[in-house]
Formats: structure tokens, sequence, C-alpha cells
């Protein structure tokens, strides 16, 4: 009899510890051995590639239910572990949201036997709901709350302060949030020009951001509540959650450190606009600045599609948001490849910091016990992104076109061969992530 079920030979490993030469057994769905292992019912051999801990996309938006036009469970998951991710969380802005316990029991009843990756969904706070907070974040299958505090893609808002701090002070588990001041950009809704895009970030400005972002800290603060502030785009921002680390962690977009307004606007018009926006080329830089002083904890691709005519209407007709989950991996792999960070701060982005700020079970590392799953991934494979790759119902993405250098091989999750060299395995068997918060043996 096989001592392993899988054995993953001759591959850089990126361990706790940093990377060393060694083969993985796994067992049951989980990392039983690094090191020297015994047989194997399957082998693969991974000469000459490298193997990450499993990417977890913290934010994604597969619109399902009721956006289906534009993605699905299915699509969504599929692009994500073509990518190499091997987890998601899911937003609640589809239709109806997601902010009943019955809502979110529908769509883990949706994700069995058609997602690809591990998956979670949040649930959305309302005016409504605020005061049932701490019940919803404890349902199976949920990452946690999630605040719009300013209109975006959908119908959820908590803009008032006083609806945030019930929202605050229902439950435990940190609450992410979309930090944008909705009072703010209503002011500021005649800096949009029509048919042009860049004056996306001239309405949606940098202190639309920031005043929201002191806003929630200082909730956060009265009420003594984690918060996650998501898409940070300024290096204000940054600045001022580095203060606050103890109570605020934070995410930045791989499209936020890759595209700038001045570059990206004229090329790619309408199908550069999101919420919060793509701002200047300074901004981009002062992002990069905060990563390397090791402010964002997580990377999330806000993976948020839109149908190519809904994009091509004239702006600010056009609905704000790009794909991103099947991108993520190889356009940071791309900025390793640059200099632009390092592995070893990729993976914490990646795995290791989605571990930490949620608290996910036996996720986020290389280590015994640990579920077996894993990026593998070409550190030198040169290549271009072309739509015949992409598998997000839109058919597009911002970065069709671009040369990258860095690309995932294989999507292993909980010791199943998910996707290898763009092939896909012969059924969906993503599973609910568990968390510390709520997790019973």
């Amino acid at each position: 009899m096989p001592t392993h079920d899988l054995i993953l030979k001759n591959g850089t490993v990126w361990t706790p510890g940093g990377p060393v030469q060694a083969d993985i057994g796994v067992t049951d769905g989980r990392i039983d051995r690094i090191g020297q292992v015994g047989d194997g019912g399957e082998t693969i051999d991974c000469a000459g590639l490298t193997i990450l801990p499993g990417v977890i996309d913290s934010q994604v938006h597969f619109r399902e239910p009721g956006l289906e036009a534009k993605e699905d469970l299915e699509s969504g998951s599929r692009a994500a572990v073509l990518g190499g991710v091997t987890a998601v969380f899911e937003m609640p802005n589809t239709k109806p949201n997601t902010d009943t316990p019955e809502a979110l029991a529908d769509k883990l009843s949706r994700a069995e036997g058609r997602m690809w990756c591990d998956h979670a969904f949040y649930v959305g706070a309302t005016a409504e709901n605020a005061d049932r907070c701490a019940e919803l974040e404890r349902l199976p299958g949920a990452a946690g709350i999630k605040i719009f505090m300013g209109a975006s893609t959908g119908s959820l808002l908590v803009a008032e302060d006083d609806q945030l701090e019930r929202v605050l002070r229902s439950g435990s588990r940190r609450v992410a949030i979309h930090a944008e001041d909705e009072a703010r950009m209503n002011a500021r809704l005649g800096e949009r020009i029509e048919g042009d895009p860049s004056s996306h970030p001239v309405w949606r400005d940098d202190e639309s951001a920031l005043l929201a972002t002191r806003r929630i800290i200082a909730l956060a603060r009265k009420t003594g509540r984690r918060i996650h502030i998501l898409h940070v785009t300024t290096p204000a921002e940054l600045e001022y959650i580095a203060r606050h680390k103890d109570i605020a962690s934070c995410e930045v977009t791989p499209q936020h450190l890759t595209l700038a307004g001045e570059e990206a606007y004229p090329r790619i018009g309408t199908y550069a606009q999101m919420n919060p926006p793509i701002r200047s080329g300074a901004h981009r830089d002062g992002l990069w600045f905060w990563l390397n002083q090791g402010v964002p904890d997580v990377i999330g691709s806000d993976h948020a599609p839109h149908l190519r005519e809904e994009k091509a209407k004239p702006y600010p007709a056009s609905p704000s948001g790009m794909p991103g989950v099947q991108t993520l991996l190889p356009l940071m792999l791309d900025h390793v490849a640059n200099g632009r960070l390092s592995l070893e701060r990729l993976v914490d982005l990646t795995s290791a910091g989605p571990q930490r700020v949620f608290g996910l079970v036996t996720k986020g590392r290389i280590a015994s016990g640990y579920d077996a799953d894993f990026s593998i991934v070409d550190l030198k494979a040169r290549w271009t992104v072309e739509e015949s790759w992409l598998a997000s119902k839109c058919g597009w993405s911002p970065f069709t076109g671009m040369a990258l250098t860095g690309k995932p091989v294989g999507t292993i999750i909980r010791g199943r061969r998910v996707m290898w060299e763009g092939a896909l395995a012969n059924a969906a068997s993503g599973r609910p992530v568990r968390f510390e918060a709520t997790y019973r043996p």
C-alpha cells in the first residue's frame, strides 16, 4: 500500500522558514511530511517549479445569484484555480443581497459541487440587520460582515456614523470595510465629466477615501472592534492605517499596484473604471512605498466583472469594476520578477497574511497537518495574457496583451490536483473555508 495519497517531488517548497528543496507527502488531504517521503498513489514531478502555499483571494464578486450573465460561482471559481488561487471570500452585493441567514445558506448550496476552489461568503451589513450582525457573522460559511460606506455596485450601503456604530457593536469578528465617504461623493457628483472616465478619480477623490478611513477607524476605537479596510488606493490612507495597526488591517489590489491613471484611462477608457478608482502613477508608487514598509496585510483582487456592452457605455453610465481573480498571482509574480517585492513578501500577502488576519483553520502555510493547498508556479516562464486564457464570463481583462514573467502551473486543493498546465480536474470539489471564530470540531 502507498504511504501517501499524493507526492510532490523535486520542487522548491516555500515553508514558513523559507524555500527548501524537498518532497511533500499528502495523506487524506493534509500535508503529512516535508522532506524525504515514501511511496505515493500519485506522484507529480515539480522539478524547476516553486511550490507556494495556496493563494487566498479574500475579495471577489462572483455575481451569483441575480447577475449570472456577468459571472457565476462556477465560472468565477474556475478563473480562480486557472490563476493558481485555492480559496476565495465572495462579496454580498448580489441580487438579492447576501444579508440574511437564508441568503447565505442559498449561496453555500449553490457552491456545492460547482465551485472549483474553497470558499466563504461575506454577509452584507444594512440598517435593517445591524443589530443581528453578531448572529450573522457566526453562521457556517460566513467570512464575516462587510460594510459599504460608499455606494458601489449594488444596493448595500451603511453611510451614517450611528448605523456604522450599531454594526460594529454587534459581534466580534473583524469587519471588512469599503471606505469611501458617501456624503462627499454626493457633493462632488458635478466633478464627473460626461464621456471622460479619467474624471472618475476626480469625483471619488483622495479625500473621500481618507475621510471614510479616518471615520471608520475612530468608530473602531470607540467600539473596540477590529476592522479590515479593503482596496486601499492612497498613500495617505496607508500612512494613517500604519498608526492604527492594533485595530485595523488592510488590503491592496494588483490593479492599483500595476495601473496608473495617466496611461490606463487613455488606453482602455471605462475598462479601467472601478471603485475606489485607479489613480495616478504617484499614487501607485506611494502604495508600493507603504507595501515595502509592511503596512498592507493582504492582496485581494476585487474581481468584479461586467460585460463588454456594459463597460462600453459612455462614462458615467458605465459600471465600475474589473475582473482580476485569474490575474492576481501572475501580476504579482511579474512584480517579483521585476524586483518590486520579494517572493517571501508575496507569500505573506497571499497566504500567511489572510490566515493571520481572518483566522483560517489549517490554511495559509506549508506545514505538517495543514491542508494540502498549493499554488505551483514557474518563476521563469515568460508569457502574454491572452483572452483565450481567461475563464471569466465577461471575457476581457485590463491586462490582456501584457507580457509577464512568472506563471501558475498547478493548483492543488486539499491534496487534489484541480488545475495543471491549464487543464482542469473532472469535477469541481471546493468546500467552505473554516475559521477559528466559528470552528466546531
